[in-house]
Formats: structure tokens, C-alpha cells, sequence
């Protein structure tokens, strides 16, 4: 019986890895198949090619904290994908038997929001993977920020940081101050519930959430 368990065990463990191994290979066609279409140094240029990118340095320090704090605190640690981030994020959902944490690093984010893949099947997720790590390699950790800021969505037509913080507050980003960084930082999550002009009351609960973040 033992033996026979034994046997069992490896051969769910192989099934496990085989099935693993065939996800990843679709996914790396699908990668290749989405980056052949439009490159990822074209893509970086038209976002960048913004009428209104804002640079880097012009993101307040405060603003730039707060969206690591709530979005990944562990990215300047991993390389686009965050093993450790998808391992938390899979044991809080599974305790709490529902899907609170999401595990996608702002790298993955960003990949998302450049090639625009809504669909969320696993070999999609793979593909978003791969452009991630490749995106870690020809820019570095302010840049990937930068391109973040100048590519989300915040909710009321706003798809970068420039128009959000002159659309919201009348300022430009380098002028925000802590609040409107903190509220800024935290609508991305669910830009149509945080939105401040749609509810004011949950967007700032959600920077709540923001500051806690960052204290911790």
C-alpha cells in the first residue's frame, strides 16, 4: 500500500510539473506572439512620445512611496515577477476564501496596461509574466515607475498621472501634495469604485489603506 501511495504521489507530481512546463511553453508563444505584433521598444516610445509624460523626477517622492507601498513593497527586490508576492497573495485568498490580494508586481502592471491583455486566462498571465522580465531588463526601477505613472488608469478618462492630477486637483504632478499623492496612489486598484468624483467616501478609504502601507 505504502509503494503504491508512494507511486501515486510522484506520478501527480510529475502530471504536475508536465503541466506546468506545457503552460509556460504556450505562454512563451503567446509572449512572442504579442511582442512580435507591436515591439516592446515601439511600445515604450509611444508612451513616452505622450504629449503630457511626466518624467521620473517630476513624480513627487511621496507619490512614488506610497504606489510601491500599495502595489508591490517588495519591487525593488524582484526582477518583474515576484514569486514570493504570488506565494502571499495565493495563502491570503485561500484563508480568507476569497480573492483580496492579486500578486502582480507593478512590472506586471505596467506589461498589462502596454499591450492592453484584459484576458485573464493563466497562458495570458504567463505571456504578462515574460513581458514583465523583459521590460526589467532594458529599463531600470525609475524608469519602469515612470512609464507606470504615464500609462495606468485613474479612473475619469485619465490614463496617465499628468492628466489625473490636473483633472482631479489642478495641479501638475510635481506640484501634488501628500494627500493628493496618497489618493492618486491608491485609485488604480479600481479606478471606477476609488474614482474621488464618483465616490469621495471610498476613494478615501482606500488612501487609508495607502497610508497604512506605508507605515508598515
Amino acid at each position: 500500500m505504502f509503494k503504491f501511495i508512494k507511486r501515486l504521489i510522484l506520478c501527480a507530481l510529475l502530471l504536475a510539473v508536465a503541466a506546468a512546463a506545457a503552460i509556460a511553453l504556450l505562454g512563451y508563444g503567446e509572449y512572442k506572439n504579442i511582442t512580435d505584433q507591436r515591439s516592446l521598444t515601439s511600445v515604450l516610445a509611444e508612451v513616452r512620445a505622450k504629449e503630457h509624460f511626466t518624467a521620473y523626477d517630476d513624480l513627487p517622492g511621496t507619490y512614488v512611496k506610497a504606489v510601491v507601498a500599495v502595489e508591490d513593497k517588495r519591487f525593488y527586490k524582484h526582477r518583474g515577477v515576484d514569486v514570493i508576492g504570488i506565494a502571499r497573495a495565493v495563502y491570503v485568498d485561500l484563508r480568507d476564501k476569497e480573492l483580496n490580494e492579486g500578486g502582480s508586481t507593478i512590472t506586471q502592471q505596467l506589461a498589462k496596461n502596454l499591450y492592453d491583455i484584459n484576458n485573464r486566462s493563466i497562458i495570458k498571465k504567463v505571456a504578462e509574466a515574460f513581458i514583465a522580465i523583459e521590460l526589467e531588463k532594458v529599463c531600470d526601477k525609475s524608469e519602469i515607475l515612470e512609464l507606470y505613472a504615464n500609462s495606468i488608469y485613474f479612473g475619469d478618462g485619465y490614463y496617465c498621472i499628468y492628466d489625473a492630477a490636473k483633472g482631479y486637483f489642478g495641479v501638475e504632478p510635481a506640484a501634488m501634495d501628500e494627500y493628493q499623492c496618497t489618493m492618486l496612489a491608491g485609485i488604480p486598484n479600481a479606478p471606477s469604485v476609488y474614482s474621488p468624483t464618483k465616490n469621495l467616501e471610498l476613494a478615501e478609504q482606500r488612501r487609508q489603506v495607502v497610508l497604512r502601507r506605508m507605515e508598515e
